[in-house]
């Protein structure tokens, strides 16, 4: 990676000065290997401008001077605790973990289950079966009281195919980056709502996802799509990932298996799950 030197950092801070009028800029830097990347803070939200710019788009990847999604207030109940249907896989009923593996040394599932909750800890976890197309449900509640602030916030996320994130975020009255903000396809697309119940009350996802498909030659024929419900608020209508999911960079599709791991993310957050079941839903290319 090549260390950011400073006429880059100096474009990088009037691209922010244009997008955003008269913004509080303040830099910080942090070492990842033996470069310094520039860390902007603009108006409160920490993000980067040296960054590749989204396609087509003015802004970067994780740029902290994109416009911020408008609040929406969710309805008090949507799909909290809906029962599985009778097609449904449960994946989490509150008992037990045996449906999760590690991520990582694929042995047991290191998270905690305490209360009929699943509690994120140790390491991300992926399930024993795989899947393409699903819809899916999944239920998350956030640490209280609330620790920390923008990607440190209640970080979690939930991968499918390990690939292709939907954020969990903790931005109830929060700001973060807006392509990382609860519902964001994280590096890529914001939600179009911030649809977030405070902490400590029980969310819900209920989430459609259909897989890329790729030829024999390996090259993607169609993108994944993914259509997000948080708490009864549509955040992502039948949005194209452009690859998989990312820190600082554009996402790229690579071929892989049409039946992939669901994951869960650690991210050094306890954030508790429940009521977890997916179904698939192969898309019908039929009249």
């Amino acid at each position: 990676m090549k260390k950011t030197i400073l006429p880059t950092l100096l474009i990088t801070v009037l691209v922010g000065l244009r997008v955003q009028a008269d913004p509080t800029i303040t830099t910080n830097y942090i070492k990842i290997g033996n470069a310094q990347i520039p860390e902007l803070t603009i108006d409160g939200v920490e993000g980067f401008q040296d960054t590749p710019l989204e396609p087509g788009s003015q802004w970067h990847v994780h740029d902290p001077a994109r416009p911020q999604p408008p609040v929406v207030t969710p309805g008090a109940t949507f799909s909290q605790m809906a029962p599985p249907p009778s097609d449904a896989i449960v994946l989490f009923d509150g008992k037990d973990l045996s449906q999760w593996r590690d991520k990582g040394n694929g042995g047991p599932a290191q998270w905690r289950v305490e209360d009929g909750v699943a509690v994120s800890a140790k390491g991300d976890i992926q399930t024993v079966q795989k899947f393409g197309d699903i819809q899916l449900h999944l239920e998350f509640r956030e640490p209280t009281p609330p620790r920390g602030d923008g990607q440190g916030r209640g970080n979690s996320g939930v991968y499918f195919m390990g690939l292709y994130e939907v954020q969990v975020l903790d931005c109830y009255d929060a700001k973060t980056y807006a392509d990382g903000m609860t519902g964001a396809l994280y590096g890529q697309h914001p939600p179009l709502a911030n649809a977030c119940r405070p902490p400590g009350e029980w969310q819900t996802y209920d989430i459609v996802f259909t897989a890329p498909r790729f030829d024999a030659d390996g090259k993607v024929t169609s993108p994944a799509y993914v259509t997000v419900i948080l708490n009864g608020v549509v955040i992502q209508n039948h949005q194209a990932y452009r690859g998989a999911s990312n820190w600082r960079s554009l996402g790229s599709y690579s071929a892989h298996d049409a039946e992939l791991p669901l994951a869960l993310q650690y991210h050094s957050n306890p954030v508790s799950f429940r009521n977890i079941w997916v179904r698939k839903a192969p898309v019908v290319n039929e009249p």
